[in-house]
């Protein structure tokens, strides 16, 4: 899956996790919809305003992009190579 798209993804499962609606997590319904279908791309500052929205640090919704866009990537594996790379900068 292309990273974009599992942005997208990512976003709307999680929101849909947390029972929320489209109009609690951003600026308006129509922005939410257009980053959900992959349409429009968050900046930072928008998907951490999401993620605070939501109630989740917005490395969860990255994580969980890069987990959607490739299957055979596991959480352990990714944040291993987090914590490996966090701890060499």
């Amino acid at each position: 899956m292309e990273l974009k798209q599992a942005l997208a993804q990512a976003i709307k499962e999680l929101r849909k996790s947390k029972d929320l609606s489209q109009e609690t997590v951003g600026a308006s319904q129509s922005y939410i919809s257009d980053v959900e279908r992959g349409i429009k791309s968050p900046s930072v500052i928008k998907l951490a305003e999401l993620a605070e929205n939501m109630g989740v640090h917005p490395l969860t919704i990255l994580a969980k992009s890069y987990l959607l866009a490739d299957p055979e990537l596991g959480v352990d594996e990714l944040l291993e190579q987090l914590r490996r790379e966090l701890e060499e900068i």
